[in-house]
């Protein structure tokens, strides 16, 4: 995370710098030559950090993680965030700590636990070193956990999380499984403050009340139990008066978010201030319904989603999406494979391993979509 942080603080250097060369008139010439200099050189540097990062990584497991096999298995390949974190997972594992690209076997889930299960006992049977895993029910975790723990390999839990009894168990029973998350506390409490950083606070008809809908993911989700939770607890916890129109299940689905905000729209019309999306592929959704009954976002309706999508950062900047916050799935893909490799070792990790969320609003939205697009 830090070396995350770094880097992004290089760029908006970077973007400082050339915000004054278009400043400075003629006679800024040689002071930008030389700032231009620097930033390369901070630039360059990093990126040997980066390297030396992940060198000091595959060091500390003997040096040879080539023939070691990973197996991952992601609850369900057409999710949008993790088509970018599974991306991510890959290419960090292979490029960065030196596996086999053919030792890192990555499969569907599709949304059935039964076919994930499957997935799992085959990779033990084929006698994988390491498994990283994104749970079509976070609750299946203790059973996957023991077949792990009797097959000797370690597991690595990613974005779904199990409960805290479970992880307290990898502890106190000193299992070789660890979770690498976001806390979705942090998610839903930027979600609240993106509204209320608005010229209105989100009261838009000004009668001291925020009217709301709420498009939940999958409710059993922790995640989409916070984002709802802490989203409105950020607006209640500065003394907003609050009222919620509509909360309904969107299954993190584009489709099914976009008929429930145009039937919300078409029952509660001008109502409707804010919609709460628990993502980003369900704020694309319901920015068609509202677009489609004429409403328009930041002007008579507020609409926030978290993911930080590309096309979502987008309308970030365009004006068509009030805000998100990046799941960032850059350091969590980082930290998974860190963590799969200690393991390897035999290292002793923290039984959960938290990566923080970044709000995204329009002050920050295109140096968050350059880094994307790299």
């Amino acid at each position: 995370m830090r070396l995350l942080k770094k880097v992004l603080a290089v760029g908006l250097a970077s973007a400082m710098v050339f915000s004054m060369a278009g400043c400075g008139g003629s006679g800024a010439k040689g002071t930008t030559a030389a700032s231009e200099a620097t930033t390369a050189a901070d630039t360059k540097k990093d990126e040997s950090t980066a390297e030396t990062t992940a060198k000091a990584v595959k060091d500390a497991v003997g040096g040879d993680l080539a023939g070691k096999k990973v197996g991952i298995s992601i609850y369900k390949f057409d999710d949008n965030f993790m088509t970018l974190y599974r991306t991510e997972l890959q290419r960090y594992l292979t490029e960065d700590l030196g596996f086999k690209k053919e030792n890192v076997v990555i499969q569907d889930g599709k949304g059935d636990q039964a076919e994930q299960t499957n997935q799992i006992q085959n990779f033990i049977t084929q006698k994988y070193d390491v498994l990283i895993l994104n749970l079509v029910q976070a609750s299946s975790a203790p059973e996957i956990t023991d077949m792990c723990k009797a097959a000797g390999i370690p597991v690595v839990y990613i974005n779904r999380e199990p409960d805290t009894e479970e992880e307290q168990r990898w502890k106190d029973e000193k299992i070789n499984a660890t979770y690498v998350g976001c806390d979705a506390r942090q998610s839903g409490t930027y979600q609240g403050e993106e509204i209320l950083e608005t010229s209105n606070k989100g009261d838009i008809n000004g009668d001291g009340v925020i009217n709301y809908i709420m498009i939940q993911g999958d409710p059993e989700n922790v995640d989409a139990q916070y984002r709802t939770e802490f989203s409105v607890k950020a607006l209640t916890e500065s003394d907003a008066k609050v009222k919620e129109l509509l909360k309904q299940r969107g299954d993190w689905d584009q489709a099914k978010a976009q008929q429930i905000a145009q039937d919300a729209l078409t029952q509660y019309g001008d109502q409707i201030e804010v919609i709460f999306c628990n993502n980003d592929a369900m704020a694309l959704g319901a920015l068609q319904a509202i677009e489609a009954a004429g409403r328009t976002v930041n002007k008579d309706i507020y609409l926030v989603g978290v993911d930080a999508l590309t096309e979502a950062v987008q309308n970030v900047i365009d004006g068509k999406q009030t805000g998100t916050v990046f799941n960032d799935h850059f350091s969590q893909a980082k930290t998974a494979s860190d963590m799969a490799a200690k393991l390897l070792q035999g290292e002793t990790v923290e039984n959960v391993n938290m990566v923080d969320y970044i709000k995204i609003t329009k002050e920050n939205a295109q140096d968050t979509l350059d880094k994307l697009k790299k």
